[in-house]
């Protein structure tokens, strides 16, 4: 559907070189009855418990509902989601119409499957009172389901790359009538490698849409893709780009690579770290962690890319109903989970892009809550722990009071070339940890907003 025959355009998602800023904090509408949302969403956000739209919902929402292309630089945990399915739901709302088999009108692409399913949750939450369908595919599970859902017909659907392209190239999904398409979390789409799937994608688009794109960060190479995704595009930025979420407490502990697994044992028996994600750099560190916590009688689960799908939904079920304390993940993880509460990020292993320590961090403290980054530092990280304080333009306050506090690892001014990624396994025991006396521990909590 072209624009000029809309009384409404679409909403698109993307990114391009003239585009609007809109600098004002305050610059927004501070409710969402004044948002101008169909009656129907507005409901729906009232069944939520939502009054008060986060800053980067109410200065987006406006300008999509104008039918503007835009992009939007948001820390996670900011609320992006509801910043573009709420317009998108009152889009098509105004003529909601039957679906049509195998061809949606709007697509939202994330990087993961966790994400992807997060954000299909949201659109059937906010369009609960509406006559819309939607629907998410994913690899790592029976493409059944995925191929009859598509025959029935969708507005909306909510893809991965990998599994949305199988689908397409078995004509199962066919692109030509999106009229809003949305990139989600674009610098980790094109870190993870998708970039090439993407292009795909967008090539198989019509040109008449409208886009958005959303990225945490905004490195050259996101910059460029947005270039030539975007049409004048609106520019909402709610914080800096690379910069850590405001209300996240760091520290960082220097410490020998052999005694983190021993150090990590002491600091889990502070209670007052309830619900805690730690990341490992590889999929077999998450799982040597684990099964270190579950020998120090610690209830504990590991998520990466070779577990199942069905096994990663039951261990992030378990860390959202609390009976598992601590999860164990890789950086699959940073973008994919949303679970309220996690009090604490532990990073075992720091990682070696300082952009996915921004996201790592940013599992904690969100809509408003406070919470906790404690990052291990060992001697082959000096170098990654400079890089990370440089992009988020702050030194992260040194935590000496352990017993494993290495001063030769924190004298390192960590200027060295960085180092390749160490594949070397850990075979050294630990030392049977001893009680904390309750320092790592966080007591606020927040007012629950949109996701």
């Amino acid at each position: 559907m072209a624009y000029a025959v809309l009384e409404h355009p679409p909403i698109c998602f993307g990114v391009a070189g003239n585009d609007e800023l809109i600098k004002k904090d305050t610059d927004y509408m501070t409710d969402f009855a004044g948002l101008d949302l169909a009656q129907p969403i507005l409901r729906a956000i009232a069944d939520e418990g939502y009054t008060t739209p986060t800053p980067i919902q109410g200065k987006s929402i406006p300008p999509l509902l104008d039918g503007r292309d835009l992009l939007g630089v948001a820390q996670t945990g900011t609320g992006k989601t509801a910043a573009f399915a709420l317009p998108i739901l009152d889009y098509l709302s105004e003529e909601p119409g039957k679906a049509v088999p195998n061809k949606p009108l709007a697509l939202i692409l994330a990087p993961t499957r966790e994400l992807a399913g997060q954000i299909n949750d949201s659109f059937r939450n906010y369009g609960r009172y509406l006559p819309l369908r939607s629907t998410v595919i994913f690899g790592g599970v029976s493409a059944r389901p995925q191929i009859q859902a598509m025959n029935r017909g969708v507005h909306v659907l909510v893809a991965t790359p990998g599994r949305l392209l199988d689908l397409m190239n078995q004509g199962q999904v066919r692109l030509d009538e999106v009229e809003i398409f949305v990139l989600d979390e674009a610098d980790r789409m094109l870190d993870m490698g998708f970039v090439r799937d993407v292009k795909k994608i967008i090539a198989a688009l019509p040109k008449e849409r409208q886009t958005l794109l959303f990225s945490a960060t905004m490195p050259k190479s996101v910059q460029s893709l947005a270039d030539g995704l975007l049409d004048d595009p609106v520019r909402v930025e709610v914080a800096p780009a690379a910069t850590t979420v405001e209300k996240v407490e760091q520290q960082v502990l220097f410490v020998p690579k052999d005694k983190k697994r021993a150090l990590l044992g002491e600091l889990l028996l502070d209670e007052d770290i309830a619900r805690v994600l730690i990341f490992t750099r590889t999929k077999h560190g998450a799982n040597r962690v684990a099964r270190h916590l579950h020998q120090c009688g610690i209830e504990a689960d590991a998520i990466h890319g070779n577990k199942t799908q069905n096994a990663r939904q039951r261990a992030l079920k378990g860390f959202r109903l609390g009976q598992v304390r601590a999860l164990v993940a890789t950086d699959i993880a940073a973008r994919g989970i949303d679970v309220d509460g996690v009090t604490h990020v532990i990073n075992f292993d720091l990682p070696n892009e300082p952009e996915s320590y921004v996201h790592r961090i940013g599992r904690t403290a969100r809509a408003g809550a406070n919470g906790m980054a404690i990052s291990f530092c060992d001697h082959d990280e000096r170098a990654y722990l400079r890089d990370i304080e440089k992009t988020i333009r702050q030194s992260v306050p040194v935590m000496e009071d352990h017993p494993y506090h290495a001063v030769e690892i924190a004298n390192d001014p960590g200027t060295a070339k960085r180092p390749q990624q160490q594949k070397k396994r850990q075979g050294q025991k630990q030392g049977q940890p001893r009680r904390n006396s309750g320092r790592w521990g966080r007591s606020g909590r927040g007012v629950r907003k949109a996701a």
